[in-house]
């Protein structure tokens, strides 16, 4: 296996029938693309396995000043090895791509789950939610924080086995201030917690602990509890905790809220 710290020197060829290789991997179809990496299905020639290869275009990265944040996805994803979290097997580069080698899952992500169905069954909601607990209590334990946990980050296996996506926002407790808190500002704006917002530092495990609230909160209501089109006006309502419950939540889901 090629060291992820270090990341293996190789180069893209075309492999039988015109199939890409990159080191031991055949590529195939394209799974998601984003701004700076796109995510392509492979096959681990030597083993047959299936992986997700996530990847990254090196001049995009250098442009936007993304090393900082790839190397950063890179040391967490190392120090990770939990049944509800994706798993990076190895990372390699070549001179103009990075290759990030990561579990494939195949259940789609947990949003659109909610988009087609909408909101859960209180009991498959309770189910998503202990798994989720499971993982980020586990990451918090590895002194790794997500802070950008949201329903589209949390993908499902075939069993609909939940797992958590994208570290890429992730801080290890090293970049913790001498005060203990937090200070970048960062994740989706609805499910952020209002210390975040409020930029003058926070506890990175309690702000995890909100998102996974809001995220509690649209499994079972099928929305947001706190949306709005105006941008300060919706950071206004998180700051207030000023949401209700909708009345079909139990008593006891809405205590846990």
């Amino acid at each position: 296996m090629v060291d992820s710290s270090a990341g293996g020197k190789m180069s893209a060829h075309g492999g039988g029938g015109g199939r890409t290789r990159v080191g031991r991997y055949e590529l195939g179809r394209t799974l998601g693309e984003g701004t700076f990496a796109k995510v392509k299905f492979a096959r681990n020639v030597e083993t047959g396995e299936n992986v997700a290869i996530k990847i990254l275009d090196k001049d995009k990265v250098l442009k936007h000043k993304m090393i900082a944040q790839i190397k950063r996805e890179i040391s967490t994803m190392k120090l990770i090895r939990h049944p509800n979290v994706i798993r990076m097997y190895e990372v390699m580069a070549s001179r103009t791509k990075i290759y990030i080698v990561m579990e494939l899952v195949t259940g789609g992500e947990l949003f659109d789950k909610i988009a087609s169905r909408g909101r859960l069954k209180e009991d498959d909601a309770r189910k998503y939610f202990q798994q989720l607990i499971n993982a980020v209590d586990y990451c918090h334990s590895r002194g790794v924080y997500h802070r950008d946990l949201k329903p589209e980050n949390l993908l499902l296996d075939a069993n609909g086995t939940l797992k958590v996506s994208d570290f890429g926002l992730s801080a290890l407790s090293q970049q913790v201030r001498e005060d203990g808190l937090l200070h970048t500002t960062c994740g989706t704006p609805n499910y952020v917690a209002p210390e975040v917002i409020n930029n003058k530092g926070y506890d990175g495990a309690k702000a995890d602990l909100w998102s996974c609230g809001v995220i509690l909160f649209v499994l079972m209501a099928g929305y947001l509890p706190f949306e709005d089109s105006n941008l300060m006006a919706l950071y206004k309502k998180i700051y207030k905790a000023d949401f209700s419950c909708p009345s079909w939540f139990s008593t006891s889901a809405k205590k846990l809220i």
